[in-house]
């Protein structure tokens, strides 16, 4: 693995392109930090209750340990192929090609996934703006048409639309959590902090789907041909993406357990809790408003993933992986026109699938939210192995490099054990079992490249 320099060739992408505030923008909006108040939070309290600021914490923590490592990985290379580029470095070839399977795996799934939740926020801003809906083929249809086209357009327009919607949505949940803690009196909860109520074991299962608020951070790694910089402001971006987002989360698991009314039902049913909690401090008028910050959001998370999935499926093309001709890149935008093209198809593919079979848009956003979570759990295990092997190669192994290594691979096993104990409810019990058929054929694709290109010498 290569230092990036001025002579490094650019893969046809708009190399220089990008500024630290767009590649921050990158992994920002692939976590879609509006995404989790508005749809995660509530999956993790159904399984945490009160516990859900400590799943928060803990899987925070976790995300930060692997963060650490990617960074350290970025701050020497720098390429479009991101994360499987890092664990191909030091690891089998065979290890490789799970890492680069499983990544673009988990960029679709979540891509389907948000397309699931805009689909869901669509309808409940239709519902309250029109009283009417739409049908949720077409939302989806809509949320990834409009992701693909602006992604195949210029990947600058990309992150910059998605860093202000983001930005403007954000704030619109800050004000309801800083009102409904002022009006708490910024009083701890005891009910939360003595952990009341609260099992071990519901707040492991928890932390797995508190994970998926934070999968996406290193995505940003993915702009390693297109940004200024890049070994500079790369592993900045991923850092201060967990961080960041994971003090918001905390804060918003927290103040939404704290303030969600009792007159409202349960926080895991309301179809709409980011409005329920507006309208409990007062500011009704900011409920819709923020639907509609959810609604863009999913969107524009929608457009971050597909960004991503192209840029790993293009550099999976360079290398031989898929067929040669999705490594092209567009004449006038200089994107990975070809790859945006097949992965938005894919991205499209599987929410419209599950809505033919009667699923609905927060059925979606779980199961593929679900989904998603093993390949990035995945990868980010393969990336903590290779670190220090890397390292040790290139003569700059530490025994504080081993440690962070050892402890972000613990953290993984111990999330990816939470996702099979208590056995989930079916169906998603059949995804850990749908996630190794995945493996097993992309493993058997390694072998039969492999097979053509000894037959060939």
């Amino acid at each position: 693995m290569q230092p990036v320099t001025d002579t490094q060739p650019g893969y046809g992408l708009h190399r220089q392109a990008l500024g630290s505030l767009d590649t921050l923008a990158q992994s920002i909006s692939t976590m879609g930090p509006t995404c989790s108040p508005a749809m995660t939070v509530p999956l993790v309290f159904a399984s945490a209750g009160n516990g859900t600021w400590l799943a928060y914490l803990l899987a925070m923590a976790s995300t930060l340990l692997i963060a650490l490592c990617v960074a350290r990985f970025a701050r020497e290379s720098a390429s479009p192929g991101s994360l499987y580029v890092y664990a191909t470095s030091s690891l089998h070839p065979v290890l490789g090609s799970i890492s680069a399977w499983a990544l673009l795996l988990a960029y679709l799934a979540t891509g389907a996934s948000v397309a699931g939740g805009f689909v869901h926020y669509g309808n409940v801003v239709l519902s309250e703006f029109f009283g009417v809906s739409a049908s949720p083929i077409f939302l989806a249809f809509l949320a990834v048409a409009l992701s693909t086209a602006v992604a195949y357009r210029d990947v600058k327009i990309s992150t910059q639309l998605m860093v202000y919607i983001e930005l403007v949505s954000v704030t619109l949940i800050g004000a309801v959590f800083a009102m409904l803690l002022w009006k708490h009196g910024l009083r701890v909860d005891p009910a939360q902090f003595t952990l009341r109520g609260v099992r071990w074991s519901g707040v492991r299962l928890g932390v797995v789907l508190a994970m998926f608020s934070f999968v996406g951070f290193e995505s940003a790694t993915t702009l390693g041909g297109e940004a200024k910089s890049p070994l500079q402001t790369i592993p900045r971006a991923v850092i201060q993406s967990a961080l960041l987002s994971g003090l918001f989360f905390i804060t918003a698991s927290y103040t939404e357990v704290l303030g969600f009314p009792a007159s409202a039902g349960a926080l895991d049913q309301s179809a709409s809790p980011m409005s329920v909690l507006a309208t409990a401090v007062g500011a009704a008028r900011l409920g819709p408003l923020i639907d509609i910050g959810a609604m863009v959001s999913m969107l524009a998370c929608t457009l971050a993933c597909v960004t991503a999935a192209a840029r790993v499926l293009f550099m999976m093309a360079h290398n031989g992986m898929t067929h040669r001709w999705i490594s092209r890149t567009h004449d006038r935008n200089s994107t990975p026109h070809t790859a945006v093209l097949v992965t938005g198809l894919a991205t499209m593919l599987l929410p419209v699938g599950l809505m033919l079979a009667r699923a609905n848009g927060e059925t979606i956003y779980d199961w593929m939210g679900s989904l998603a979570t093993y390949g990035f759990i995945t990868v980010y295990a393969l990336v903590a192995v290779a670190l220090p092997l890397h390292l040790k190669a290139e003569k700059k192994l530490s025994m504080a490099i081993v440690v962070l290594a050892a402890a972000s691979v613990v953290a993984m096993v111990l999330v990816l054990e939470g996702t099979l104990y208590p056995v989930p409810e079916p169906p998603k019990n059949w995804l850990p079992y749908l996630f190794l058929a995945y493996l097993a054929a992309a493993v058997a694709w390694h072998g039969w490249q492999a097979r053509d290109r000894y037959s060939a010498r």
